[in-house]
């Protein structure tokens, strides 16, 4: 069951090469691009705006949609074009993560549309979607009351593994693979998505989250930096 060295040589506790950016759509209220390793997401949102029909409209706040869609070239088996049950699932679990920081009661009525597309996958894209879409709604200017970022940790063989990629993901050596998306508001100190496919042990799971969360936080100041860099640049434009 020992996993001795990971499979692009990071420690245990070592997240990928990370790049962050928002304000590259032109057209949409906001934007972002998050990437993580191989794996990369850019969210583009819009809104509030009218929801249509409107008998799905909710009187009290403003609903939060967001869809998720991995391009066809985006991994090495080509995916099928269009939407699937995964991605309408995805979209659903991404909103769900999201929701707990965003003030949607300023918006009786109104629906904030997220719309989110994997051009490249290496495991990891929920969590790389929550990312670029919490960078992409702050960019927007919806109320909220944080940033939400995201990282997949794993138990690999015997070992907790942090920012899992695919050969990871699918590794089938002794002990298997576990693979735990986590996603973490730290302002309120509390996780928005926890999921967990495979098998461990109490105490790892534990180990693991604690972990997970160690991660998050590093990928939130990377978050904040990028937000603030945009804001900088127009600051400088506007003297």
């Amino acid at each position: 069951m020992v996993y001795k060295k990971r499979f692009d040589g990071r420690k245990f506790d070592e997240l990928r090469k990370i790049e962050a950016e928002v304000g590259i759509i032109p057209n949409a209220d906001g934007s972002a691009r998050f990437k993580i390793g191989k794996t990369e997401a850019i969210a583009g949102v819009y809104g509030p705006k009218e929801m249509h029909p409107k008998f799905l409209q909710n009187p009290k706040k403003g609903t939060l949609r967001c869809r998720y869609d991995m391009i066809s070239f985006s991994v090495n088996e080509r995916a099928r074009p269009g939407p699937s049950r995964r991605s309408q699932e995805l979209g659903l679990v991404i909103a769900s993560a999201l929701e707990p920081v965003c003030l949607l009661n300023d918006f009786p009525k109104l629906i904030v549309d997220v719309f989110i597309e994997i051009p490249q996958a290496d495991a990891g894209t929920r969590c790389a979607a929550i990312c670029a879409a919490s960078m992409a709604l702050a960019d927007a200017g919806i109320p909220m009351k944080d940033l939400v970022a995201a990282v997949a940790v794993g138990k690999i063989g015997d070992k907790i593994c942090i920012d899992i990629n695919k050969e990871e993901e699918d590794y089938d050596g002794p002990g298997g693979a576990t693979d735990i998306p986590i996603a973490y508001s730290p302002v309120e100190n509390k996780l928005t998505l926890l999921q967990l496919d495979g098998k461990i042990k109490d105490e790892d799971l534990v180990k693991a989250i604690k972990e997970g969360i160690k991660g998050a936080k590093k990928i939130y100041e990377i978050q904040k930096a990028a937000l603030k860099k945009k804001y900088k640049v127009n600051e400088v434009l506007n003297e």
